[in-house]
């Protein structure tokens, strides 16, 4: 019996293949630039992102490295986008294994948790940050909580540091499949009168909560 595969997934599937004969092409040059934690390779990396977009246009990319010793860290992501975590998966699923770097699907959880965050040139400390987590019709609401949240969330570095503070805490797949909905509100006066907590002790809460939540997408409001 013969099955029809759509078209579109074959020429997803060769995108993808395409992307990495670059990658193992030009990796070389790549390590090559690099000086002290940058790639002095900009065209090549704009090249790396829009091979990615034709695969999936929330793929992302950046790199990481743990100690001066051993390979750098390539890790894919999707900027949040649930509907893209097939396109992760599937990417660094069909990686090569190369020398002096290591393919890795979404930030995991990071120890010692950064306790601050330089974004845009401005300092993002993790204390001046709260939360409260809720699971309401088993489904986990988690709210951020700081001053003067802005209207704009993309506009403002803060939002950024911490989406970096939950990666760390929770891992990106984890927050993209167990929280419902994230929300932003302004800090009160006393955030313990409001039964608030601080962002630093979410990961204790949100393991004790996670393993009765069926795992589901993340809508942003």
């Amino acid at each position: 019996m013969w099955f029809r595969v759509p078209k579109m997934i074959l020429t997803n599937q060769q995108q993808i293949l395409d992307f990495w004969a670059q990658v193992e092409l030009t990796i070389d040059q790549l390590l090559h630039s690099r000086e002290e934690n940058k790639f002095d390779a900009d065209a090549l990396l704009t090249e790396y992102r829009d091979t990615l977009q034709k695969i999936d246009r929330n793929l992302t990319f950046h790199f990481e490295r743990d100690e001066d010793e051993g390979p750098i860290e390539m890790i894919f992501g999707c900027d949040g986008y649930p509907e893209s975590i097939h396109a992760v998966l599937s990417l660094v699923g069909a990686a090569p294994a190369l020398t002096g770097i290591r393919f890795k699907a979404f930030n995991h959880r990071y120890d010692p948790i950064p306790n601050f965050i330089n974004v845009a040139d401005e300092v993002c400390e993790l204390r001046d940050y709260w939360y409260s987590l809720t699971s309401i019709d088993n489904k986990l609401h988690l709210a951020i909580y700081m001053k003067e949240p802005p209207a704009m969330l993309d506009m403002d570095p803060r939002v950024e540091a911490v989406m970096i503070f939950l990666d760390a805490l929770i891992g990106e797949y984890e927050l993209m499949t167990r929280v419902w909905a994230l929300d932003w509100l302004d800090l009160p006066v006393d955030p313990i009168d409001y039964g608030l907590k601080p962002l630093a002790e979410l990961r204790d809460a949100f393991d004790r909560l996670k393993s009765g939540i069926p795992a589901i997408g993340i809508t942003i409001h």
